[in-house]
C-alpha cells in the first residue's frame, strides 16, 4: 500500500469538482418530483462499483466494444441534454418507470459516474497511485450518499417555489454543459477521423 494523504486530498478535490453532486441537487429533486424512486444506497454502490472498475479496466473495457472516451462522452452529453430540456420546458421525455426507479439511470449514471468522472479517473491514473485514487473515489461517494439521503430535508427547506426556480436555472446550465461536452468531443472525433483538418487549423 502506498497511501499518500496529499494525493488523496488532491484527487478527492478534482473528483468533487467533476461529480458536482451539490450542483446536481435540483436535478435530483426534479427526478423525485416526477415520481422517480431514489434509493441512495443503491445509487451510491452502483456508481462506486462502476468508477472503481473503470479505474482499472476503463480503456480496455471500452476498447472491447470499439468505443473510445470521446464517443462515450457524446452519448452521455445527449442524455444530459434531454434531462436539461425536460427541466427547462416542463416536459417528460425519459420515462423513469423501471424497477430501479431513477437510482441507476440517470443518478448513478451519468450524473455521478459519467463521462466526466470516467475521463478524470483515467487522467488521475497517470499522476497518482491507484490506491489513492480509490480512496478519493470512496470519500466522494460517501458524500454523494449523504446528499442523496438528505433530499427530503432539502426539499422541505426550499419549498415548491424554490425547487421550481432552481429547476429552471439549473436546467439551462445543464443544457449548456451538455452542449459543451458534445461539441468538444465531436471536435475530437473529427480530428481523429480527419487529422488534416487539425493541421489546416494550426497552419492556415
Amino acid at each position: 500500500m502506498n497511501l499518500n494523504f496529499l494525493e488523496i486530498v488532491s484527487a478527492s478535490m478534482v473528483l468533487f469538482a467533476v461529480i458536482d453532486i451539490i450542483g446536481s441537487i435540483p436535478i435530483i429533486l426534479d427526478l423525485k418530483k416526477k415520481g422517480g424512486q431514489i434509493e441512495a444506497l443503491k445509487a451510491t454502490l452502483v456508481a462506486l462499483t462502476v468508477l472503481i472498475i473503470f479505474t482499472f479496466l476503463g480503456e480496455k473495457l471500452l476498447g472491447i466494444f470499439g468505443v473510445d472516451i470521446s464517443s462515450f462522452a457524446i452519448a452521455g452529453s445527449i442524455i444530459l441534454f434531454i434531462m436539461g430540456a425536460e427541466m427547462v420546458m416542463g416536459i417528460e421525455i425519459i420515462k423513469y418507470d423501471g424497477p430501479s426507479g431513477v437510482s441507476i439511470v440517470p443518478i448513478a449514471f451519468p450524473l455521478v459516474a459519467g463521462a466526466g468522472s470516467f475521463t478524470t479517473v483515467l487522467a488521475l491514473r497517470a499522476e497518482y497511485a491507484v490506491e489513492n485514487i480509490i480512496a478519493a473515489i470512496i470519500l466522494n461517494l460517501a458524500f454523494v450518499y449523504l446528499v442523496l439521503k438528505s433530499t427530503n430535508f432539502v426539499e422541505r427547506v426550499l419549498g415548491d417555489g424554490g425547487i421550481h426556480i432552481l429547476r429552471k436555472v439549473f436546467g439551462i446550465i445543464l443544457l449548456a454543459i451538455s452542449v459543451k461536452l458534445f461539441m468538444s468531443n465531436v471536435a475530437i472525433q473529427i480530428h481523429t477521423l480527419f487529422p488534416f483538418l487539425k493541421d489546416a487549423v494550426q497552419h492556415p
